[in-house]
C-alpha cells in the first residue's frame, strides 16, 4: 500500500472538516445551532476546524513524500495523528450534536417520564464518549491509522484531572461544620477499605478492586480516573467503575427521598446523607429537590458535601499507591511513595488546587470557578422592562404562596433592582454580604418552589428572579478557561478508553465489580443514614 493509501483517511477527515468550517463561518447552520443551544460556540467550532484541517492536511502531506523514522517529530506528531483527529472529530460531534439531541429529547420525554432522562443516566459527553469508543472497537475495530493516537488517550485524561484542580478551593471547607468534616473523611476512607476487603474476599484482580474503591469511595469518575494509572487499571475496569456508580446512584436517587420523608428527616440533615451516599453530582442534585424542591438548603448542603470528596482525592491516591505496592510486594519506604510512584499529574492538580485556595483565579471561597457578588452594582441590576413587570405584579397582589421571609425578598429586589444587603450596611461588609445572600437564597427556594409546582408563577416574574439570581452570580474567566480544556480533554481521552474496551474484556469481569459495588454502597448509604440522623441536628452551613 502506498504512502498516500495510508494517508488517505487523514486526508479525508481533514476536508471534512475544512468544509465543514467554511460552511460554519457563514452562518448557514446558525439555525440549526440556535435549536441545540450551540450557537454560542460557532466560533470556537470555525477556530477548531480549520486549525485541525491545517494540522492534518500538513501532516497527511509530510507522510506522503517521506517515510516515517523514529524521530520525536514522527513519535509524537505524525504517528498519532491520525488518530488524534478522529478522537477530537468524534468528541466535536459529540459535544455539539450528540449531547444536545439527548438534552432535547430527555426534555421531551419528561411530562411522560416524569424525570429528565439524561440527567438520571449522567447521558453527558462523558458517558456518551465512552459508550462511542466501545461501540467503535466492537463493530468496525479501531482503524489501523488511529492505533498510536488512541494510546494517548490516558496521558490526555490525566491532563484533564490537572485542570479538575482548578475548579476547588480549601475555602470550601470553611461551608463545613466539623461534624461534616469527619462524615465525610470517615465515609470515603470507610468506603475504600471496604471495597479492599471485599475485592480479596471475592478474589478480584487487585486493579479492579483499586479503581472500584475510588471510585465508590470518593468521587466516582475523576476519582476513577485519577486512581487508574496508581493501580495500573485497565480500560475495562474503569468502565466497570463508572458504569456500576452510575447504577447504583440511579437507585439511590430514587430510594434516598422516600426514606428521607419517612425517616422525618430536616432539609439539611437530607442534604448531608445524600451528598455523602450518591456519588454521581446530577443524581445528588436530583435527590435532593425530589426531597425538598422549596428549602434550597438541601441542595446547598447535598452539592457541599459532595464537592468535599473530591478534596479528599490526594489522600485516597497516596493511600491506594502504598496499598498497591504492598499488594505487588514492593519494599516500601516514604521516598518509594510519595516521591517516586506519588503520579506527576496528581503533583498538578495538587498545584492548581493550591492556586485556586490562593485566590489566584477567583475570590478563594469559589466553587468551579463561580462565585457570588451581591454588592451595588450597575451590572447586577434587573433590567428597566424586568423592574416594570415586577412591579405590576406587587401592585396587583398577583405574587402568592410565598412565606415572609420570601416576600420580602421580593420586595427587597423591587426597591433596590438587584440582589443586596441594605445599603445603610454597605460599610459592614460582613453583614452586607449576608444579607445579601440571604435574600439570593429566598429567591432561589422561589424558583424551586416553582419548579416543583409548588408555587403558582407566571412565567415573566420567573423570568425577572431567575435573570436577578444569575446577576449577582460570577464566573471567573480563567477558571472557564481552564475547565474548557479539561472537558475536551476528558472528551478525547474517554473516547480513546473506550476504544479500549472489547466483547472480550467485559464478559470476563462478569458482575463481580457490580455485586462489590452494590454491597459498599449499600453499606455506607445505611450507616451514613443513621450517623447523619444522630450527629447532624439543624443548621451544618456557616
Amino acid at each position: 500500500m502506498s504512502n498516500a493509501q495510508k494517508n488517505m483517511p487523514v486526508f479525508i477527515m481533514s476536508g471534512i472538516l475544512l468544509i465543514y468550517g467554511l460552511i460554519t463561518s457563514t452562518g448557514a447552520l446558525l439555525p440549526t445551532m440556535k435549536y441545540l443551544s450551540t450557537h454560542k460556540t460557532m466560533d470556537l467550532q470555525v477556530t477548531l476546524c480549520f486549525i485541525l484541517a491545517g494540522l492534518g492536511l500538513f501532516g497527511a502531506v509530510v507522510n506522503t513524500v517521506r517515510e516515517q523514522k523514529d524521530t520525536l517529530f514522527d513519535r509524537f506528531f505524525l504517528r498519532p495523528l491520525g488518530g488524534i483527529i478522529l478522537l477530537l472529530v468524534l468528541a466535536m460531534f459529540i459535544r455539539w450534536y450528540a449531547e444536545p439531541i439527548v438534552k432535547i429529547w430527555s426534555k421531551a420525554l419528561e411530562p411522560v417520564l416524569g424525570f429528565a432522562i439524561y440527567k438520571i443516566m449522567n447521558l453527558n459527553y462523558v458517558v456518551l464518549g465512552l459508550l462511542t469508543g466501545v461501540a467503535i472497537t466492537n463493530t468496525i475495530g479501531i482503524p489501523k491509522f488511529a492505533g498510536d493516537g488512541v494510546k494517548c488517550a490516558r496521558f490526555v485524561l490525566k491532563m484533564g484531572v490537572i485542570m479538575l484542580g482548578a475548579r476547588y478551593s480549601f475555602a470550601e471547607l470553611a461551608k463545613l461544620g466539623v461534624y461534616s468534616v469527619w462524615l465525610i473523611g470517615f465515609f470515603v476512607l470507610g468506603t475504600v477499605f471496604l471495597v479492599l476487603w471485599l475485592g480479596s474476599v471475592f478474589k478480584q484482580p487487585k486493579t479492579m478492586t483499586g479503581v472500584l474503591s475510588a471510585g465508590m469511595g470518593v468521587c466516582g469518575v475523576s476519582a476513577t480516573v485519577a486512581v487508574a494509572p496508581v493501580v495500573k487499571a485497565k480500560s475495562e475496569e474503569m468502565a466497570y467503575t463508572i458504569g456500576t456508580i452510575l447504577s447504583f446512584g440511579i437507585l439511590c436517587m430514587f430510594i434516598f427521598p422516600t426514606v428521607g420523608k419517612m425517616a422525618g428527616m430536616n432539609p439539611v440533615q437530607f442534604g448531608a446523607w445524600a451528598g455523602t451516599g450518591i456519588l454521581n453530582s446530577a443524581q445528588v442534585a436530583a435527590a435532593a429537590l425530589a426531597f425538598d424542591a422549596v428549602d434550597i438548603k438541601t441542595l446547598k448542603v447535598a452539592e457541599i458535601f459532595n464537592i468535599t470528596r473530591v478534596l479528599f482525592l490526594p489522600i485516597i491516591v497516596l493511600v491506594l499507591a502504598t496499598w498497591f505496592g504492598k499488594e505487588s510486594g514492593q519494599k516500601l519506604s516514604f521516598k518509594s511513595v510519595v516521591i517516586d510512584k506519588f503520579p506527576i499529574f496528581i503533583l498538578g492538580f495538587l498545584l492548581l488546587f493550591a492556586m485556586s485556595s490562593m485566590g489566584m483565579f477567583s475570590p478563594p471561597q469559589h466553587y468551579k470557578g463561580k462565585f457570588i457578588d451581591v454588592s451595588y452594582n450597575d451590572r447586577t441590576q434587573i433590567t428597566d422592562d424586568e423592574w416594570i413587570t415586577l412591579d405590576g405584579a406587587l401592585a396587583a397582589g398577583a405574587i402568592t404562596g410565598l412565606s415572609d421571609a420570601q416576600m420580602a425578598a421580593v420586595n427587597d429586589l423591587h426597591k433596590q433592582r438587584q440582589i443586596a444587603g441594605n445599603f445603610n450596611d454597605r460599610d459592614n461588609k460582613k453583614i452586607f454580604d449576608q444579607v445579601g445572600r440571604a435574600r439570593m437564597a429566598e429567591l432561589e427556594g422561589i424558583l424551586a418552589g416553582a419548579k416543583a409546582k409548588e408555587l403558582k408563577l407566571t412565567g415573566e416574574i420567573k423570568s425577572v428572579i431567575k435573570h436577578a439570581v444569575k446577576q449577582v452570580h460570577k464566573k471567573s474567566k480563567t477558571v472557564t478557561v481552564l475547565t474548557d480544556f479539561m472537558i475536551w480533554f476528558f472528551a478525547f481521552g474517554l473516547i480513546g478508553l473506550g476504544m479500549q474496551i472489547t466483547k472480550k474484556a467485559i464478559f470476563q469481569a462478569g458482575g463481580w465489580p457490580l455485586l462489590i459495588g452494590g454491597i459498599s454502597g449499600i453499606m455506607k448509604a445505611t450507616l451514613s443514614f443513621f450517623v447523619v440522623l444522630w450527629l447532624v441536628k439543624d443548621v451544618v452551613l456557616h
